[in-house]
């Protein structure tokens, strides 16, 4: 024959012939696990901080509980890949990523509320992406997951003149120094946006990107332009504007300097 062991605990069943102190402390052990959990939040949205900032990946308990004693982690895509561990009251840096040595720090000021943050600087473009925040007591465990997102905005636009290219004047726009990954497009003087020869994005060794677009001016294209590099995350952008460079390359004889030299043949 078997029955329920206390009402807080429905579908749990053992025999009749345990002693009533095992089934006591059975079931007084399965009620302090049901309390002993807890939710793990992080922000709503994502962290946006600028290369060489500093980042805050706040993190707290709900309900409110002591987080001192419990083992606190934020990592990157796995488990072990560890940029900041609390446990046993203290900072370990044993299993730490080595990119994040000496760039980290746990806010503890309010730990007794649950309420943990971790300080990162200077923020570096390596650092963007998703974060996993993890509080472990003894008997449970949650997670919450955090984005941060890293941005740069580049330098000035630089126009150069790069040869000769199907019967014009081929003209690149560079520009370095961005994050995330920029967009770049010429356009014409009323803005509007005129397609490129060649577009070339590529990430360089401090992890920004650099971008490079070319347009083919011809003889005909007698219009101002302008290169514009822009940044989708904060939406921010530079411009270069380019006056006529058809007339510079492809000069046209006026028809008053025809004239002149006609009236000169003549009179000669």
């Amino acid at each position: 024959m078997k029955r329920t062991i206390f009402s807080f605990f429905r579908g749990l069943t053992v025999s009749t012939s345990l002693p009533g102190y095992v089934i006591f402390f059975i079931a007084l052990h399965i009620h302090r696990l049901a309390i002993a959990q807890f939710t793990v939040t992080g922000p709503d949205h994502p962290i946006t901080v600028p290369v060489g900032g500093e980042a805050v990946l706040p993190c707290h308990l709900s309900p409110r509980t002591s987080a001192q004693d419990m083992e606190l982690r934020w990592f990157r895509l796995k488990f072990s890949a560890v940029v900041h561990q609390y446990a046993k009251g203290q900072d370990q840096y044993d299993g730490q990523m080595l990119e994040y040595h000496g760039r980290t720090e746990l806010l503890k000021d309010d730990i007794t509320n649950g309420n943990v943050s971790l300080r990162l600087r200077p923020v570096r473009p390596s650092d963007h992406g998703q974060y996993t925040c993890l509080f472990q007591s003894r008997v449970f465990y949650e997670e919450a997951f955090l984005e941060l997102m890293v941005s740069a905005i580049g330098s000035d636009p630089h126009i150069s003149v790069d040869g000769h290219q199907d019967g014009g004047i081929r003209v690149v726009c560079h520009s370095t120094g961005w994050h995330p990954e920029p967009q770049a497009q010429w356009r014409d003087h009323h803005g509007q946006h005129l397609p490129s020869a060649s577009e070339d994005i590529s990430k360089e060794a401090n992890g920004l990107f650099h971008s490079q677009i070319s347009i083919v001016i011809t003889e005909d294209s007698n219009q101002n332009l302008s290169c514009s590099v822009r940044n989708p995350l904060v939406n921010q952008e530079k411009i270069h504007m380019v006056p006529s460079l058809a007339e510079l390359f492809f000069p046209r004889v006026s028809p008053w300097m025809v004239a002149l030299w006609v009236s000169l043949a003549v009179l000669i």
